[in-house]
């Protein structure tokens, strides 16, 4: 995770909290919404909850809140847990997560989807 004392402009105190470099809340104004945006760590985990009074936060907003957040390599996840496991709060509340004792495993890229080499799209076979 970024040292979060870069977001103290979009800082606030929550619970007489204010935070430090790697927890804190915030609030964003993205593309006419308010995202209330809740950083912390611990049990090995560091995890970034965004929610929005008006909106579920789209694939586009969670982007952007992950490029605010976590550095450029690390990699970051949303958990759809067992059925049995889910715990919902807040309607509109998305999380990532990331763990610090193991690294996260991703598919091969041509798995996802196809990527643009030198400017013009590649093809799969």
């Amino acid at each position: 995770m970024k040292n979060l004392n870069e977001l103290n402009k979009n800082r606030v105190n929550f619970f007489g909290l204010v935070g430090d470099e790697s927890n804190g809340a915030f609030k964003f104004r993205i593309k006419g919404n308010n995202y209330f945006v809740i950083a912390s760590n611990g049990g090995d985990w560091e995890h970034v909850s965004v929610s929005c009074a008006s909106c579920v936060p789209t694939w586009e907003i969670m982007c952007q809140i992950k490029d605010l957040f976590f550095k450029d390599d690390e990699v970051v996840m949303q958990l759809h847990p067992k059925k049995e496991d889910y715990i919902n709060n807040h309607p509109n509340c998305l999380h990532l997560w990331r763990p610090l004792k193991t690294q996260i495993p991703t598919p091969p890229s041509e798995m996802v989807g196809v990527k643009e080499l030198n400017g013009k799209l590649g093809t799969m076979l």
